[in-house]
């Protein structure tokens, strides 16, 4: 995303804008799951629990206008147990 490291972009809750409504311009967790879904990415990995609320809810958004129905936001947790799970799997299973 082009918002990231040193100059990465907050989903919303850390600044408490989890329960504001916006009167101008976009919502901020609509912003930045836009910008997740422009990567083309069919995961969104997410880190922390405020970032999973506000990214999942901007995703229903856009879900909720027929855009981008195979994506899905998830813990990396859950992606570290899947590989994890997988790694145990014998050959040819």
């Amino acid at each position: 995303m082009p918002r990231n490291s040193d100059t990465s972009f907050c989903c919303g809750a850390g600044g408490a804008r989890m329960w504001m409504e916006e009167k101008i311009g976009t919502r901020i967790n609509v912003n930045r799951t836009d910008e997740a879904l422009a990567t083309g990415a069919q995961r969104i990995a997410i880190g922390c629990p405020f970032c999973r609320v506000m990214l999942s809810d901007g995703l229903v958004e856009r879900q909720s206008e027929g855009l981008f129905e195979q994506v899905e936001v998830v813990d990396i947790a859950q992606m570290l147990l899947a590989a994890v799970k997988r790694a145990d799997e014998p050959v040819g299973a």
